[in-house]
């Protein structure tokens, strides 16, 4: 089942290292069939705490989302983003599921 990494940008606090993230991060992608579904596009905040961008990056799974996020490639890039900004990163998969099976760790 398709895979999402959504990061969201709360707040920058070096802006170089994080323009050099954004240089680095394409190659590391290459061979996980992964799509850019928005990359720090202009976005309205409906709600929550102050956001300063949004990406998300698709994937055929969790499985191969999660083998890029532990590659040696993104583990030696993404401590520029950790650097350059705090951030929210989250894996989740596609799909919906019904009202009772959601979130069962809130009951």
């Amino acid at each position: 089942m398709t895979a999402y990494f959504i990061y969201i940008c709360q707040e920058v606090t070096d802006r170089a290292e994080l323009e050099t993230y954004w240089e680095q991060i394409g190659p590391t992608l290459a061979g996980y069939d992964a799509k850019n579904v928005v990359g720090y596009t202009p976005f309205e905040q409906l709600e929550g705490d102050r956001a300063e961008g949004v990406a998300v990056v698709e994937f055929p799974s969790f499985e191969v989302a999660k083998a890029w996020y532990d590659s040696p490639a993104y583990r030696e890039v993404r401590v520029h983003r950790q650097r350059g900004a705090k951030y929210i990163g989250l894996l989740a998969e596609g799909g919906a599921l019904p009202p009772q099976e959601r979130m069962p760790q809130a009951r």
